[in-house]
């Protein structure tokens, strides 16, 4: 017995663990109590894997309190309510009656249960048990009302008032926002501790004044390890990574020994420099020290080397982790998936994962969403909210809202915003400027508007979001005016902000305007560039362009390029264009839409030859054109279409409609434009061609579907051409609706024969 006990007095780690459990074995002890406790103690200390300490338990016939105490504070100390309070249960079956030592582990980790366990302990006459006491004030002070845990406080009398009930108050107040009271409680407490100073370093870290925060820690007369962490974390959390990397080379220097909260909050600062020098150089410190890497250590290294890119590196700490994966591992590594793009990878650990929480699903939505598959961001908040398993979050429904606006679906947004409402989710400023985005991109810009008023407070996101939103609609003066506004309210314009205002102006025509906005900026940056010379190229000041570009501090980048290119495509510049595009073919080899544009000006010019040149380039340089295609949103669902496309079920009443369109079309004298035909047809087939585009299609199908006078609203992936343009403008008079059309490079809203962009685009 002796042995056995010398060899429990050196367990330092898991392996040594499962030693003296060998030993307790060898000797016929694992069925006794004693024995079962002091392993269940020494698994708490080590975060042993639940399913190895279960099986500790489950190894004595008959556990008494000690043993299930000793449960009762594993699973505390995992943060795992749920099992502490089931565990209770079992002990209440078991007819093992619990002591004083119980109740404060059970009111802390049952949530807003511990008020019925506070009513309990009163009725059995443990209400002045000073742990239980502070366990009580310690849940108010978390839960509220914060009065409730002042009341047990001020009944306490002054001298058996312990430093931890005083603590525990002045962590509620900083809880609840009251950082009067928490200062008051500091400066009149009989003494202090170092959990009290370091609760106001936390507190003031908080809400995000690191300079009160520091001062303190400054002036703490001792610090712990965990003092070290609440400044470390403050910084780290604030985005202050460098500071956070540098208080901890003080506190190493200081000789203190980081703990695993140290090296998992060091870790995350790294991981948001994304600086993979840094990482390397970390993770080498890590192994000189000789760190025993705890779960927690390791997935804050999973998620560093996601950050850095190494996916391979993250992939193999998620695997090598095995039994000891968490929650938080498997959502730091479907994010790593998705953070590079491979959402199979990612949602196949989706699919297996067990128990998965909101983050989950959270990290998945968010991971489509980014990436470009909107609709299946949408498909599967509406396979969580069918399950009704978990309830989303202001994260999932931001998520949701911007797959909206990406897709242009409106009746989708819409329902969103009910299910919001309806199931009472409060959005932040980040939520709201979602829904701004959301409205923005899919036409309905009096609600965009609406929703930005609406908001008690905006930021700068706020409004460049709606700035945006005005420049993709032509509205400049709107724009500009937002701009003022900004300014008038004390919110700085930022880069995003005169890319948004330049971009209004071009999109308007407004070239007197968009010179005064560019002229105001203090140091231009290559975007800002780029929007000038797409303004001046659009209203036809092509040299003036042409020398802006040339007077640019900076290297031209494809977006300058790319300005200009379209800039002699409207005023059918060849000689220009060709600079553009060859520059372009240089920078984007791989970017179709430089080919056709070109292609479209060789056209236009009758240029049958070069059209050719261009097409032949594309096949030996294995660029494949992108297929245009453009859908409208009916019945909850979108109804997508290509060119002359034959495959949706209505596709016999569509070309019958477009039949008539067509005759009605050509007696109120419509021609059609064939010039972005790229091949040298005849002049029919030229017409066919251009008569079966996919956004004409998308009308033909809105038309057939929505209730007279509705407006159709359809999104194309590619910039529209001139034919669809011209027709769609004389439909929307023939047919008297409002045609709402978001192409790739704006919105054109046509109405009565005219279209919002004035034919700027």
């Amino acid at each position: 017995m002796l042995e056995l006990g010398s060899i429990a007095s050196r367990v330092g780690n898991f392996n040594h663990l499962r030693q003296l459990h060998a030993q307790i074995i060898h000797n016929s002890l694992h069925h006794h109590n004693y024995w079962v406790a002091l392993l269940i103690n020494h698994c708490t200390r080590l975060r042993a894997p639940p399913h190895y300490t279960h099986l500790l338990f489950n190894s004595t016939l008959n556990p008494n309190v000690f043993v299930f105490t000793s449960m009762l504070r594993f699973y505390s100390h995992l943060q795992d309510h749920a099992k502490v309070v089931l565990m209770f249960e079992h002990m209440q079956g078991c007819g093992v009656r619990p002591d004083a030592f119980v109740y404060p582990i059970l009111i802390k980790s049952a949530g807003n249960g511990g008020i019925g366990f506070h009513a309990h302990v009163l009725k059995l006459g443990h209400g002045s048990d000073a742990f239980v006491r502070n366990a009580v004030i310690d849940m108010y002070a978390r839960l509220g009302p914060i009065g409730h845990a002042r009341k047990v406080f001020d009944e306490i009398p002054d001298y058996e008032r312990k430093v931890a009930d005083w603590n525990a108050m002045v962590s509620g107040y900083w809880k609840w926002e009251s950082e009067g009271q928490a200062q008051w409680l500091f400066d009149v407490m009989p003494e202090r501790n170092v959990i009290t100073w370091t609760a106001m370093v936390t507190g003031y870290a908080k809400v995000k004044d690191l300079e009160a925060a520091r001062r303190y820690f400054d002036c703490m007369p001792e610090r712990s390890v965990v003092s070290w962490n609440a400044m470390l974390s403050g910084y780290a959390q604030n985005g202050l990574a460098e500071e956070a990397l540098r208080l901890f080379d003080e506190m190493v220097n200081a000789g203190i020994e980081p703990d695993e909260t140290t090296w998992v909050t060091v870790i995350s600062a790294c991981s948001s420099r994304g600086d993979p020098c840094l990482a390397a150089s970390l993770v080498r410190t890590l192994h000189q020290k000789r760190i025993q890497l705890n779960c927690f250590v390791r997935t804050a290294l999973l998620d560093m080397y996601a950050k850095c890119g190494s996916i391979g590196a993250a992939r193999r700490i998620f695997d090598e982790l095995g039994a000891y994966r968490n929650s938080v591992t498997w959502n730091a590594m479907i994010s790593a998936y998705t953070r590079v793009g491979d959402l199979d990878s990612a949602r196949e650990l989706f699919n297996t994962m067990p128990g998965r929480n909101v983050v989950t699903w959270n990290s998945m939505i968010a991971g489509y969403a980014q990436n470009g598959q909107s609709a299946m961001a949408i498909e599967l908040f509406k396979e969580m909210i069918t399950a009704k398993k978990l309830t989303p979050d202001e994260v999932t429904m931001v998520s949701v809202i911007s797959a909206c606006g990406h897709l242009g679906a409106l009746e989708l947004g819409n329902w969103v915003v009910r299910f919001l409402t309806e199931n009472q989710i409060k959005l932040s400023i980040s939520g709201h400027n979602a829904m701004i985005f959301m409205y923005s991109r899919c036409g309905s810009m009096e609600d965009a508007k609406r929703v930005f008023q609406e908001m008690a407070t905006r930021d700068v996101v706020s409004y460049n979001t709606l700035i945006s939103g005005f420049a993709a609609h032509g509205h400049g003066v709107e724009a500009i005016n937002l701009m003022s506004t900004m300014k008038e309210g004390g919110i700085e314009p930022d880069r995003v902000t005169f890319i948004g205002v330049l971009t209004a102006c071009s999109h308007a025509g407004l070239l007197e305007e968009g010179r005064k906005v560019f002229e105001s900026i203090k140091d231009p940056a290559i975007d800002h560039y780029a929007c000038m010379v797409d303004l001046l190229g659009r209203v036809g000041e092509l040299e003036d362009a042409k020398r802006t570009m040339e007077r640019m501090p900076m290297e031209p980048h494809a977006g300058v390029y790319g300005s200009l290119l379209n800039a002699s495509r409207i005023h059918k510049q060849v000689e220009l264009g060709e600079l553009a595009a060859n520059k372009l073919f240089e920078l984007e080899p791989d970017n179709s839409g430089n080919f056709i544009l070109l292609s479209n000006i060789y056209a236009s010019a009758g240029r049958w030859k070069d059209v050719e040149r261009i097409r032949e380039a594309m096949k030996k340089g294995g660029v494949k054109k992108t297929t245009g295609w453009s859908w409208v949103e009916y019945g909850g669902k979108l109804h997508k279409f290509i060119v002359a496309d034959r495959s949706h079920e209505r596709s016999d009443d569509i070309y019958q409609l477009l039949i008539e369109l067509r005759k009605k079309m050509r007696e109120a004298g419509y021609i059609a434009d064939k010039s972005c035909v790229l091949r040298d047809v005849e002049e029919e087939e030229k017409e066919e061609i251009v008569g079966t585009h996919s956004e004409k299609l998308a009308i033909c199908y809105a038309l057939l579907v929505s209730e007279a006078g509705a407006v159709i609203r359809v999104v194309k992936n590619l910039r529209v051409c001139w034919d669809c343009h011209t027709a769609i403008k004389m439909i929307s008079k023939l047919e008297g609706r409002v045609i709402i059309v978001r192409d790739n490079n704006r919105f054109h809203c046509f109405n009565d024969g005219l279209c919002s962009c004035k034919d700027y685009w």
